[in-house]
């Protein structure tokens, strides 16, 4: 498939946003978030930021953006337009528990209706995750896609990447601890094992789609072969859904999102435990660099390694 920028934008960007709500959410439960009127404006801040970025860039994906709003009418039958339908709803409570957060910085502990404004906060992120990757793993046409592993990918890197925003934030104002650190780096190391699962997942894949599936001569036992190609020039179908990543390529992407987005900030993060000063700075600000450019690696390679079905007619072996 065809590797968007706004798509990659929107899904890291978006993605790191709910990520860092839950995220703060859990630190706020562990007791490692102060009731602090600026971390609480500098956390939920950037979060909606970060939201509005991501959705905003998704509506450059659409041919007709003003009509973007029309997508919300589907959400019986569209993951698409449900994950709209969440991601707006999911305004309210986070924007709630930050008001409500931020005008009771006084407070020794948050109050009944704060406390059940940031569960909903942190609920309603992962729903939008949730049905984010479900975009990807309904649609059975792109095989490499349609696993579970897609949406827990998504529920898992969203977290893993706003725990690395958080851990920054928490330094930048002076609340970081080793605890803190602690969870984002078993987050990292959750979203680690979620990726691999599903590259292994792609490559055990047996049953895969050959011509003579398409075709419907399969079940012939007629071995099916393009004799000449559909179209003598690219076309739309081609550029967007036959997109093609050469496999050395490919393989050196996987090597930059796993070190990148995973190890290099995880062992940033906890160098920084044993560090003062301007080098535990340096640390966490290198955790935070490593793991975005790894994040835009791995989204990259999460479109563009995946097939439509469709390709097979257009000389593709097996999808």
């Amino acid at each position: 498939m065809h590797p968007a920028k706004s798509v990659i934008l929107f899904t890291t960007a978006s993605g790191a946003g709910y990520g860092l709500i839950v995220v703060a959410v859990l630190a706020e439960a562990m007791g490692l978030l102060p009731r602090d009127p600026v971390a609480t404006l500098a956390i939920v801040g950037v979060a909606l930021a970060l939201i509005v970025v991501g959705l905003g860039a998704s509506t450059f994906h659409l041919g007709r953006p003003e009509r973007a709003w029309r997508a919300l009418s589907q959400w019986r039958s569209s993951w698409l337009s449900r994950e709209g339908v969440a991601a707006v709803a999911a305004f309210v409570p986070i924007a709630g528990w930050g008001a409500l957060r931020y005008l009771d910085a006084s407070a020794s502990a948050p109050s009944s209706i704060e406390a059940a404004l940031a569960g909903l906060a942190a609920l309603s992120a992962l729903v939008v995750l949730y049905c984010t990757g479900m975009i990807y793993a309904s649609l059975k046409a792109v095989p490499m896609w349609a696993t579970p592993w897609t949406p827990i990918g998504y529920l898992l890197l969203g977290p893993a990447t706003g725990g690395v925003l958080l851990n920054a934030i928490a330094h930048a104002l002076g609340f970081g601890t080793e605890t803190l650190g602690g969870v984002v780096s078993w987050l990292l190391l959750a979203g680690l094992v979620a990726k691999l699962g599903y590259w292994k997942r792609e490559e055990k894949r047996k049953k895969k789609a050959t011509p003579a599936d398409a075709t419907g001569l399969g079940e012939a036992g007629a071995r099916v072969q393009a004799l000449d190609p559909p179209h003598s020039e690219p076309n739309y179908l081609m550029r967007e859904m036959g997109f093609q990543i050469a496999r050395k390529h490919a393989g050196r992407l996987r090597r930059i999102a796993l070190v990148w987005t995973f190890v290099f900030p995880m062992l940033a993060i906890l160098m920084s435990s044993f560090s003062q000063g301007w080098a535990e700075i340096g640390l966490v600000a290198l955790s935070l660099v490593t793991a975005s450019v790894g994040l835009v690696a791995e989204r990259y390679l999460f479109f563009a390694e995946a097939k439509h079905v469709q390709s097979l007619y257009y000389g593709e072996a097996a999808v």
